[in-house]
């Protein structure tokens, strides 16, 4: 394990762009070797910025060169990122539905657990000439990215919002029939939302809420067995729950 760690930080946006924007974050590699860190699925959307050297990340799949903006869409399932020294990245983290608020829907499509080039001029820091456009860190950047995604806001992009903080709220535990008559919508209708603001479907967002509540239980645990929990979160039985944790974070319940 290296002596010096990648170091992760991050700042929270506006109260204005909070129910959109989660965070932006930095990663600076402080380490003296490649280092793998395993990032677990979050239902959300990124677009980061490489101005340190190119890594490979995607289990070996994708490699993210120097000086590109990628755009990460919708996790649910773990990535393995291979970061060698000097890893230098800028980040924007949209909550589920958030991206579509600032860009085109149109960049998100077949995104999902998947990384791809994203166009160097929509990236915030880049598109703000008073920034330097290229390597080395920000002081503050917290103050351009909140003008730049307020100029960007665009309120007509929110209507599966309301729809994702009731899947939020129940955990995950509705149908997408039920959920579609909840909000006067057809099952279809919610079909096209989901596809087009997340580009994953309601059955799997739906799926991989509940996942990320049993989760959060088993992290707490407060003497409840693990069939207490996958009970209580509409699992079969606990290896249903295990095989869920496996395929989306690639540990067994006991590692988490």
């Amino acid at each position: 394990m290296p002596t010096q760690p990648i170091i992760y930080r991050e700042t929270a946006p506006c109260m204005a762009l909070s129910p959109f924007i989660d965070a932006f974050w930095t990663v600076t590699g402080a380490n003296k070797a490649d280092q793998t860190d395993r990032i677990l699925p979050d239902g959300c959307v990124d677009i980061i910025f490489n101005t340190g050297p190119a890594f490979i990340t995607e289990q070996g799949r994708t490699r993210m060169c120097s000086d590109e903006a990628y755009l990460v869409g919708t996790m649910t399932r773990f990535k393995d990122m291979i970061r060698p020294p000097g890893t230098q990245l800028y980040g924007i983290r949209f909550k589920p539905g958030g991206f579509t608020c600032f860009y085109d829907p149109l960049f998100l499509r077949s995104t999902a657990d998947s990384t791809v080039l994203f166009d160097r001029s929509l990236f915030p820091l880049l598109a703000d000439r008073s920034l330097p456009a290229s390597r080395g860190p920000l002081s503050d950047p917290a103050i351009a990215l909140n003008r730049y995604f307020l100029d960007r806001l665009r309120p007509a992009s929110r209507d599966l919002l309301p729809v994702l903080a009731d899947i939020r709220e129940s955990r995950g535990r509705f149908t997408v029939d039920q959920l579609a008559r909840r909000h006067f919508l057809t099952a279809r209708t919610m079909e096209r939302l989901f596809d087009r603001h997340l580009a994953i479907g309601p059955r799997e967002f739906l799926n991989f809420t509940r996942l990320q509540s049993a989760l959060e239980s088993i992290r707490r645990r407060n003497g409840k067995t693990l069939l207490d929990i996958a009970c209580e979160h509409g699992y079969y039985d606990h290896a249903h729950l295990s095989n869920a944790v496996r395929k989306h974070t690639g540990s067994a319940p006991s590692g988490l």
